[in-house]
């Protein structure tokens, strides 16, 4: 049973929130950034309402990165980017009618007046913001984190009903018009129609260009291989919105021949629905209903699903109605959104950091299906936890294809009820993974089987077992050199929340942990890296050899050749064929015809290769918080290790620190403290940051004074604090705080009357709005370089734009 966060302690807070603020930002990072979802709806809303609750028992636990108080994920595609002249707001939820219905009533109480509500749909697919000036289309880009967003101009000009021009007269110097790009349910039918077709003609043009050099092929045509290839090129996608993101977000330029027929399928299966405006100031219209008259006035389309009620009965008659029709409309939908209709009344009612105090969407209980339990097997993550997933029968629920669920841990298992062979019922609301209900007993024949959590590791053999007493969960003790947790821990060094290394994701951290077998006896071949000391250490000449087996991401077995061999990858090479002097350029046929056969093959690194390495040396002089998350020490998340960086400023300093002196940090605190003194007590975690440091990793901030030394260290900034909120010109948000701390200050989280100075940039938000209400002197990012750099006295003269 979840203790009530009122009644944790500090320490126990703290540990809980890091823990929840990881998993949002992983969430976040494959939702936003690779239009992929590795939690379901339910589950995502569930964290961020409990982080919520834990924020509002411990207020200081309310970062001003924390996922409560930021929209979405500033996507990292390498697209270019845009900063939205007004920031883009997400939505609050509320998941039943009684929760709807409290939600309106303290709309009213505060509104202090009657409400007109509009009520309309939610759409399930990608928030996009059209920049017109003057009426001429300007820019579109994505969402991003509300502040900045990814730059989609050219292919949104493809988009069916985005006008280069607005209709009619008398439009604005400049708008931002908000609305959701998706694709129709019957487009997205038609959209994985088209996948199949081209991956027969896939299929096909491999056996043509096979039959063109039969005569000389030394290998019968690979069906089976050639299918798998064509499944890879032009896979289904998996729901209409990964499908409309993906599309609206593809680089269409770098396409050709099926690719770019594939992607220009996606372009002309997006649709648009607008549903409000930005950086206008002074619209000429009073009611949010209106702001829809005028943009369908102007050519752009607006939802037919939207209705104005004049009382809360009509706007609860409106949800229930849709939640018995969902499926009758065009779109995916996953609830509604009910809005404040009076403009005048989104001033007064305002909104918090990253949600309008006017609006609130509604989400619909998830939905259920029933499929069959064909196995529960066990996978090890890479803090050793076991974990039981069902591998189900695909089944088509809510938009996409379902394979896989956690069950959670053994007890789980028990407490469902279910069995291998089993009809189970799953839930599942919109694009995720679903949860395993439970079992169809009256669809029972007896064939079924109880699954039996096993007792040892999967991958490496050791004896599972409960790390303390009272642990539910089983975990493999081997966290040195168990391939699974090696595999998860590189994998997450690599990850977005740590030290970004785009060229370090699932596969190449699996291939530098877990190689194939020998070809000649099967047996595994030494992993490249046994730990994640030698990540620092690679070289060209040791990766570039590695080969994978091939697994079916179905089943999880290795797929094989017609003559049962696995099936080999080298990730990291390039083979170069040569020919003999003279015939290096001649087309294959002139080859054949003239019966030239190659030399020899030429094994070079392959780009995949060359990358890792050179984001390697990259990320050893990243910012010192990254590299303390990514030593993957437990509760150590991105926000304990900001604070451990800003106080500390070098891992040194951490390491010879008490567990008093570490507990006492601002965002730290016992259980941290003593997670850190437990993770340097293993010499094999000694000989990780060893090595990593022998190998050029900073682990420093360059300039800090020490701990504790800020306020005696003589900097420009001693004995001041310093907020730095918004986007600062020439600064990064961590490289804004690392530059206070440089110069002697104090990097603050939050806004009080002890501030000194605020940094406000685009985006500032809530904690301008605080400064400006303390009269607090506020800087623009010229000014605060001046401040950091040589100190208050040269602001003298200087205007504050507060």
């Amino acid at each position: 049973m979840t203790t009530a966060a009122s009644d944790l302690s500090l320490d126990d807070a703290r540990a809980e929130a890091a823990d929840l603020v990881a998993r949002i930002d992983d969430a976040r990072e494959a939702y936003y950034g690779s239009d992929r979802s590795r939690v379901d709806d339910p589950t995502y809303d569930a964290w961020m309402h409990r982080l919520e609750e834990i924020e509002t028992a411990h207020p200081v636990l309310r970062a001003q990165d924390s996922p409560t108080q930021t929209v979405g994920s500033a996507e990292n595609t390498g697209l270019e980017t845009i900063t939205h002249a007004e920031r883009m707001l997400s939505l609050d939820n509320v998941f039943s009618a009684d929760e709807l219905l409290a939600w309106c009533e303290k709309t009213v109480a505060a509104a202090g007046r009657d409400v007109r509500w509009l009520t309309e749909l939610k759409i399930d697919g990608l928030a996009i913001s059209l920049r017109y000036e003057r009426g001429i289309l300007t820019s579109a880009a994505t969402r991003g984190d509300g502040r900045i967003g990814e730059l989609v101009t050219d292919n949104a000009r493809l988009v069916t009903g985005i006008p280069e021009k607005l209709a009619g007269d008398g439009h604005p110097d400049i708008v931002e018009v908000r609305g959701e790009v998706f694709i129709p349910v019957e487009e997205f039918h038609a959209l994985n129609a088209g996948q199949a077709s081209r991956r027969e003609r896939a299929f096909d043009e491999a056996r043509e260009r096979w039959e063109r050099r039969a005569s000389t092929a030394k290998k019968p045509f690979d069906e089976e291989r050639q299918r798998q290839a064509a499944d890879r090129r032009f896979p289904a996608f998996a729901n209409p919105r990964n499908a409309a993101s993906g599309g609206l977000r593809q680089q269409l330029e770098k396409k050709t021949g099926l690719e770019r027929e594939a992607g220009e399928a996606r372009l002309e299966g997006l649709r648009l629905y607008v549903h409000g405006i930005g950086a206008w100031p002074d619209p000429p219209v009073t009611a949010q209903s209106e702001v829809y008259d005028l943009l369908a006035g102007w050519g752009l389309p607006t939802s037919p699903h939207s209705t104005v009620n004049s009382s809360i009965d009509e706007v609860v008659r409106f949800v229930e109605q849709y939640g018995e029709n969902r499926h009758t409309v065009e779109h995916e939908l996953d609830g509604i959104v009910v809005k404040v209709d009076e403009l005048a009344l989104h001033d007064e009612l305002g909104i918090t950091s990253r949600a309008p105090r006017w609006a609130i969407a509604y989400k619909y209980p998830p939905e259920e299906v029933q499929t069959t339990l064909l196995d529960i097997r066990v996978g090890v993550g890479r803090t050793g936890r076991a974990t039981p997933y069902a591998v189900m029968e695909p089944k088509l629920v809510a938009g996409s294809v379902v394979r896989q669920a956690t069950l959670h841990n053994r007890d789980v298992v028990v407490e469902k009820g279910v069995l291998i062979g089993d009809t189970v019922v799953l839930r599942k609301a919109g694009d995720v993974i679903p949860e395993v209900l439970g079992p169809v007993i009256e669809k029972r024949d007896g064939s079924e089987r109880a699954f039996v959590m096993p007792t040892s590791c999967p991958e490496c053999g050791s004896e599972l077992r409960p790390m303390k007493e009272g642990d539910v969960d089983l975990r493999c003790p081997n966290g040195e050199d168990c391939p699974a947790q090696v595999r998860g821990r590189v994998e997450h060094i690599g990850s977005r929340g740590a030290l970004d290394i785009e060229a370090l994701g699932e596969v190449t951290a699996a291939a530098l942990t877990q190689p194939a077998r020998s070809a000649q006896t099967g047996d595994p071949l030494d992993p490249v890296l046994r730990t994640e000391a030698g990540l620092f250490d690679l070289t060209l000449d040791e990766i570039v050899p590695i080969e994978v087996i091939v697994t079916d991401p179905e089943t999880g077995e290795d797929r094989t050749d017609d003559d049962g061999r696995p099936v080999r990858r080298a990730p990291f090479q390039k083979v170069e064929k040569t020919y003999p002097p003279g015939w290096e350029d001649a087309t294959p046929a002139e080859r054949r015809k003239a019966g030239i056969r190659k030399d020899h093959e030429v094994i070079h690194p392959s780009a995949q290769a060359t990358k890792l390495l050179a984001e390697l040396e990259r990320a050893q002089q990243k910012e010192l918080w990254r590299q303390l998350v990514a030593l993957n020490i437990r509760h150590v998340g991105p926000v304990a290790a900001r604070a451990l960086a800003q106080h500390f400023g070098s891992l040194d300093a951490i390491r010879a620190a008490s567990i008093d002196e570490l507990a006492a940090v601002e965002g730290v605190g016992e259980t941290i403290a003593q997670s850190l003194l437990d993770w340097f007590d293993l010499d094999w975690h000694r000989d990780i940051v060893d090595r990593w440091i022998a190998a050029g990793v900073s682990f420093r901030i360059d300039g800090h004074p020490g701990p504790g030394a800020a306020d005696t260290a003589g900097g420009v900034l001693s004995g001041l604090t310093v907020v730095a909120t918004g986007s600062l010109d020439g600064y990064t948000r961590d490289g804004a705080k690392e530059a206070i701390i440089a110069a002697g200050g104090k990097a603050a989280s939050s806004v009080s009357k002890k501030t000194d100075f605020v940094a406000a940039g685009p985006g500032a938000g809530s904690k301008l709005t605080k400064a400006e209400d303390l009269g607090l002197r506020i800087l623009d990012a010229a000014q605060f370089h001046l401040l950091v750099t040589e100190g208050p006295g040269a602001l003298e003269g200087e205007t504050s734009n507060g």
